[in-house]
């Protein structure tokens, strides 16, 4: 995902979208092949919400048979927005790309994406004590829900958790889990340092695991220090390699075999996780360790407890993510709309040379099933 918010740049995206551009998208999206239309999540909204090209892209979308649903996308309400800059954390979340739904909707219409997974991003929650990281975490919250009612055909909510004081995690678990448009949750790759097989997140698992969300992991506090602190190494490497140790944690920290249930979703592509995987599974079976010894079985077949998104910026690793994963894990992400993402993440999907079978699952057919739209 996308660096800390000190760090962000213009992502280069083009929101003077004209109406024939807007209307290309659309119809290409309803010319995709044969697949089946999970859900009806094009409720209907009060038109005057839409410009005539937004309309008619709705239109489009609601014909296609796979609507494209993209689930790595950031979003910062007004209201968190306004608290962070009284705390002083904003650090540039005041880009209307970010905050503007109607600048959002333009570009969504322009890259041919039907709904976007809205989540929070750097410096997330951690930060502050119980009171205030509890009060960041309803305000983002109680946006995105805003906004998911304003547009409940175009917008979802992966909820935010003040991870780090557990019996604040579970108040708001237990009330955002009731409220409309949540359809997953929120985590960073560590809590505060914490990572994620830490036995303090024990009954948070349980408990999302009962309430049937699939998790979204955002790098977070990446590794690395002072050697990552030129040339953008924070990102280009701390970003995919923290999401690589997360997996590794809940791996062969046993968390995927306390919790069965619970889908996890890893961030670029799985990170470095496909390339290490062959790695990981000799050390598995040669080490000594007591705690490798103790993983039941080989890291490699705890590939399919996760789900990954498309932003590789590579064709060929995406290929061998693939290959590694299997096409069904594999789900539209763009990390909008940061310059590290995608201006085009329909276009990078039509350039794999997938079946229309397959292309269908990667743009929102496996992601219709995990949200439940």
């Amino acid at each position: 995902m996308s660096h800390e918010l000190s760090h962000q740049q213009d992502c280069g995206c083009d929101h003077g979208v004209s109406r024939r551009r807007v209307l290309q998208a659309g119809l290409a999206v309803a010319a995709v092949g044969a697949a089946g239309k999970s859900g009806d999540a094009f409720a209907e909204t009060p038109a005057e919400r839409r410009s005539e090209a937004q309309q008619q892209t709705r239109k489009a979308f609601s014909a296609a048979s796979v609507r494209p649903i993209d689930i790595h996308s950031h979003y910062f309400p007004e209201e968190y927005v306004r608290m962070m800059n009284a705390d002083g954390k904003s650090r540039g979340a005041n880009d209307p790309k970010f905050t503007d739904l109607k600048v959002r909707i333009a570009a969504m219409d322009e890259q041919g994406v039907a709904m976007h997974a809205l989540s929070l991003t750097a410096p997330m929650v951690y930060w502050g004590d119980e009171e205030r990281s509890h009060t960041l975490a309803r305000a983002w919250n109680d946006g995105a829900i805003a906004a998911h009612k304003s547009y409940p055909d175009r917008f979802v909510v992966l909820a935010t958790l003040p991870m780090q004081f557990p019996n604040a995690t579970m108040d708001e678990l237990n009330r955002v889990s009731k409220l409309p448009g949540v359809r997953g949750i929120y985590l960073g790759t560590n809590i505060a340092g914490k990572d994620l097989d830490d036995p303090m997140f024990e009954p948070v698992y349980s408990r999302i695991e009962a309430l049937d969300l699939p998790v979204f992991l955002h790098p977070l506090n990446t590794v690395g220090g002072e050697r990552m602190a030129k040339y953008y190494l924070s990102n280009f490497i701390g970003n995919p390699v923290d999401s690589t140790i997360a997996a590794a944690h809940l791996i062969f920290g046993g968390v995927l075999d306390r919790h069965p249930k619970l889908n996890i979703c890893l961030p670029h592509a799985g990170g470095v996780v496909p390339a290490l995987i062959g790695r990981w599974d000799r050390g598995w079976h040669v080490r000594p360790e007591p705690e490798i010894k103790a993983l039941p079985k080989a890291p490699s077949e705890y590939l399919s407890r996760f789900t990954y998104d498309t932003i590789s910026h590579s064709k060929d690793v995406m290929a061998l993510v693939i290959k590694t994963v299997g096409v069904e894990r594999i789900m539209l992400g763009s990390d909008f709309c940061f310059d590290m993402g995608y201006e085009q993440p329909v276009k990078f999907v039509d350039e794999l040379g997938l079946s229309t079978t397959e292309r269908n699952m990667v743009l929102g057919g496996t992601a219709a099933k995990l949200l439940k739209v």
